[in-house]
């Protein structure tokens, strides 16, 4: 087997892990879950049958067990040559990817405070594979570094200036990886280069975000200090009334309660009362469940408002563009989107919006829309590997 790339992302009981070749060509891919329970286990792909992992496995030992499969398997016959890691918070401290060293991961302490969910696992995931592959040249990705192009007038909250001196209060956006993937497909798409291009992205999975991109660099963004604000997502709320903190608390609900119930509890499983699932809520309300449509309708609503907010960021647009689970697969909700946003102009082809963008250009719009609407897969996996095997590459004795 020849050189590989390792992309790793660790969610709070979850790995993933990615391989890619040098020519960044996907191998393989595997998931490791709940992670820390007795009931921990893995899967190599698409295959059905599960891996055996140690009860209460930790993300080092999932690791472990899964690069050894990757050996096993004949896909990684020595050390990569590189590993990304995705990590989610970079603050104000990183604006590109960072070869990783001690004084990388300090700095992603010292953002796990605007992160707590998250920074701290992706370290142990770093952690780990230092430990594997302590010679091998290792990259942090960080979802909020395409977004540190935002003006000050996009990213400042209207709060006191010492929240934002003092200790960061702002708005960063996350799933830049996926944004900056988006804006580099789409100006090959509409023939265009990157830094000439001007898209709105719509990022739709379990999370979600919109970002408004002007030649090539995002302006502005839906999420902000935390992934928790912005549109309907699967469990996150988004936009509420902070005033709803006072209030709950006046009902005897305590601050971190309220903070993992929109967390957790909110988004189209607080809607619904069902499930976070996009196609599960479209087959319900299909058949008569009124708080699945509810969901529906308020996740649509919501993220047209959005689309329609970033135009004014925009000074021409080269095109709307839906990726992300629920973005590439979804031509209900698509549609939902774009009939609520009929006075901008946008027009769908019911022919091409059902096959979710499948032909060579990734369009879906009718002959009468204003602008290009596309669908475009993320490849947020990609772009990682890209900037680990970039930096190792590019490090002297790797």
């Amino acid at each position: 087997m020849e050189d590989t790339v390792l992309v790793v992302n660790c969610g709070s009981s979850s790995l993933k892990l990615a391989l890619f070749d040098n020519r960044l060509q996907k191998q393989a891919s595997a998931l490791a879950e709940r992670l820390g329970q007795d009931d921990a286990f893995a899967r190599l792909g698409h295959e059905d049958t599960p891996l055996t992992l140690p009860p209460g496995a930790s993300h080092s030992q999932a690791l472990e067990s899964l690069v050894e499969v990757f050996r096993e398997r004949g896909l990684m016959s020595s050390a990569p040559v590189a590993v990304g890691h995705r990590v989610v918070h970079g603050g104000e401290t990183f604006r590109e990817a960072a070869l990783i060293d001690d004084s990388v991961i300090n700095a992603i302490e010292n953002c796990a405070a605007l992160a707590p969910l998250h920074n701290p696992v992706n370290l142990s995931g770093i952690r780990a594979t230092l430990s594997q592959f302590p010679d091998v040249p290792q990259t942090a990705v960080f979802d909020t570094a395409f977004h540190q192009t935002l003006p000050k007038r996009a990213y400042l909250y209207a709060v006191p200036e010492a929240w934002y001196q003092d200790w960061g209060v702002r708005r960063y956006g996350f799933h830049g990886t996926s944004h900056a993937y988006i804006v580099l497909e789409a100006a090959r798409l509409l023939d265009k280069t990157p830094a000439t291009t001007s898209i709105i992205s719509a990022h739709l999975g379990n999370g979600c975000s919109v970002t408004a991109i002007r030649d090539g660099i995002s302006v502005d963004t839906s999420m902000g200090l935390t992934p928790l604000e912005g549109l309907v997502m699967g469990t996150r709320s988004g936009d509420v009334d902070p005033g709803l903190f006072d209030f709950l608390a006046s009902k005897g609900m305590a601050a971190d309660e309220v903070h993992r119930s929109l967390n957790q509890r909110g988004g189209l499983l607080g809607l619904s009362g069902q499930t976070n699932d996009m196609r599960t809520l479209c087959e319900l309300a299909d058949h008569g469940h009124e708080p699945s449509r509810n969901a529906i309708d308020v996740f649509c609503f919501r993220l047209a408002r959005y689309i329609g907010a970033m135009m004014a960021s925009v000074k021409e647009l080269d095109g709307l563009v839906f990726t992300g689970g629920i973005g590439e697969n979804s031509a209900r909700i698509r549609q939902q989107t774009i009939d609520n946003l009929e006075i901008f102009g946008y027009k769908l082809s019911t022919d091409l919006n059902n096959h979710h963008g499948e032909y060579s250009d990734g369009r879906i719009e009718s002959a009468e829309s204003r602008y290009p609407v596309l669908v475009i897969p993320t490849n947020e996996e990609l772009m990682i590997a890209r900037e680990a095997l970039q930096l190792a590459e590019n490090t002297p004795n790797a």
